[in-house]
């Protein structure tokens, strides 16, 4: 369909054809979910990936060799980090029946100390106030959603090495697609690079803060440790709320195990945790804000979420950011881009 046809068609029948257009792309993502999801982590792990190749390259390694390496690398942190959190979540399964009997004693004498005081509840009652076992057990069940995302991680690797070996000859089919050889794609690369410098200082940041986290409660004596730095560790991907959910489980289950003093003590360590790196370490490292409106990360979070479960959640923002530069460049669709960014000066709106 040419431009003038285009502006001819009708307005209405325009935005219904697009808008089942969405409804079908989002039914389809939906249903491909498990597949959609393994795909996701094999690009994520390249775009992290691709860093370290580029350097090895520079340094005189061949391309084959780099990623070699890099892969080997991924492989062995995988592993590493997979026996850790698999014997912990495995170890916290085991006890969560004694988690819950505690916490079941603990309401019982919760309930005649309140019934001596002229307050009567049921056991039951109290229980679905308080039941830091519900919480915890959440999270197992989060934990469960993203392993089954990564179940086929040889497929997965397989992927990112072949992703890796492509992505330098990327620019050249693009030239040739166009017929220029010599041509330059300024807004792409920046907009690549901007979206890897956030991947790769997200997870730098977020892998120390569940190393720091995980070492306080190490300290504290809090049951599986590791779990729970690995949790935040995913979890802090997540834009505002992800360090309030990833500090619930361990928060729940030192007030099971030790009561409210050390409990007060582990909400401290996440505070300053994240206070740390999301007010002075973020800010350094990045330089600026992600070109997002806070209402948009938002509503992105809840409907990624919603789409792919815990790893939805977690690139919400690099899937946001990809549409937002997707309707940058076209003229039709720039007012998308404009709703989807911060706020802007009046008279600095892009013309449509």
């Amino acid at each position: 369909m040419t431009e003038t046809e285009q502006n001819n068609f009708p307005g209405g029948t325009r935005f219904l054809v697009i808008s089942a257009a969405l409804v079908v792309i989002i039914w389809g993502m939906n249903q491909a979910q498990s597949a959609l999801m393994s795909s996701l982590v094999a690009v994520f792990l390249s775009v992290l990936g691709m860093p370290l190749v580029q350097r090895l390259e520079r340094k005189g390694f061949p391309q084959a060799l780099a990623v070699l390496i890099v892969l080997a690398g991924m492989i062995a942190i995988l592993l590493v980090g997979g026996v850790l959190v698999s014997t912990s979540l495995g170890g916290f399964s085991a006890s969560l029946p004694a988690y819950q009997q505690r916490m079941q004693e603990e309401v019982s004498a919760l309930t005649a100390l309140l019934a001596k005081k002229g307050v009567t509840v049921t056991d039951k009652e109290l229980l679905g106030y308080l039941n830091p076992a519900a919480i915890m057990k959440l999270a197992v069940d989060l934990l469960g959603g993203l392993g089954a995302a990564v179940s086929n991680i040889v497929l997965i690797l397989l992927t990112v090495m072949f992703i890796l070996l492509e992505a330098s000859s990327f620019p050249v089919k693009l030239r040739a697609v166009l017929g220029d050889p010599r041509q330059v794609f300024p807004e792409f690369t920046k907009f690549f690079a901007d979206i890897q410098r956030y991947m790769v200082v997200a997870t730098v940041l977020n892998l120390a803060a569940g190393l720091l986290l995980g070492i306080w409660l190490t300290i504290l004596g809090v049951d599986s440790p590791a779990l729970w730095g690995f949790l935040a560790f995913m979890l802090l991907y997540i834009p505002h709320v992800g360090s309030i959910i990833a500090a619930l489980p361990a928060v729940s289950l030192t007030l099971v195990q030790f009561g409210l003093g050390r409990a007060a003590l582990v909400v401290a360590g996440y505070v300053l945790v994240q206070f740390t790196i999301g007010n002075l370490l973020w800010p350094k490292l990045v330089g600026r804000k992600m070109s997002l409106s806070t209402l948009v990360v938002f509503l992105s979070l809840i409907f990624w979420g919603r789409m792919l479960g815990l790893l939805g959640a977690v690139l919400c923002i690099p899937f946001t950011m990809t549409l937002k530069f997707a309707c940058e460049h076209h003229k039709n669709t720039r007012w998308i881009a404009v709703l989807l960014g911060p706020a802007v000066p009046v008279g600095s709106i892009p013309p449509v």
